[in-house]
């Protein structure tokens, strides 16, 4: 398990170094396996990232009919509705890939009138269809996160149930915070991926990013993150102190 904190410039920095570690993790796990499993985030960084990935040269340098993708978490909400994470990267990234068949995208059913069910539905999902890693989990190739303000990544909030899951791979979480449910991935899962990209900016997440580096006792939920391979991407501004 290694973990390293780039520091780029600014907001367009990281994100271009986002949209590259994307494509280069694509191209490597296509060169090994055939296939691209992929974890999309949710939040603000799509709107910087996807519009540098649906455009040449990076559009032109990945087999997109080669990737299944996946979601790290999803908002209890349809499918079309602006909260969703899936309607976030249907219209930055997904409908520009007209390459990409539906049975490629692996959406979460957060309109779900039993979340529960769908979460182990999405976990049944996976151990179907990503490969098994060392610890014979599925093992995504790469997984693409963010961070809140708030020290949280997928739908892992601070003081939610959880971040105490060791053994499920999805489940529904109350977040209190928000007085909303969520579907999210859990650690075990996160943390058998062969890579993580945490991508941070603005200099309201500084003091998150500098517990992690710091390896306090008590980190934000992003902090216990840590898999194969987990990078994280921040400006400037996050890495103040």
């Amino acid at each position: 398990m290694t973990r390293e904190f780039v520091v780029l410039p600014d907001t367009n920095a990281v994100a271009a170094a986002t949209a590259d570690r994307l494509i280069a993790a694509g191209q490597a796990a296509i060169a090994d396996h055939g296939h691209f499993f992929l974890t999309l985030t949710g939040g603000s960084t799509p709107q910087i990232v996807c519009p540098l990935l649906v455009v040449p040269p990076r559009v032109l340098q990945l087999d997109w009919t080669k990737v299944d993708f996946f979601f790290g978490d999803e908002r209890a909400v349809p499918a079309r509705h602006p909260d969703s994470n899936y309607n976030l990267l249907r219209e930055t990234l997904l409908d520009y890939l007209p390459s990409v068949g539906p049975g490629q995208i692996h959406r979460m059913i957060g309109e779900a009138t039993d979340l529960d069910a769908a979460a182990r539905a999405y976990q049944a999902l996976l151990n179907r269809i990503v490969p098994k890693g060392t610890s014979g989990l599925p093992a995504f190739d790469f997984v693409w996160l963010g961070m809140g303000p708030d020290g949280h990544t997928a739908s892992l909030f601070p003081g939610t149930d959880a971040l105490a899951e060791r053994e499920r791979l999805v489940v529904s979480n109350w977040v209190p915070q928000l007085d909303a449910w969520r579907l999210t991935l859990t650690y075990p899962v996160l943390n058998a991926a062969h890579m993580v990209n945490v991508v941070a900016t603005g200099e309201e997440k500084a003091w998150a990013v500098r517990a992690v580096r710091d390896g306090t006792e008590a980190p934000p939920p992003a902090g216990l993150v840590d898999a194969e391979q987990t990078v994280w991407l921040v400006d400037q501004a996050a890495a103040t102190g």
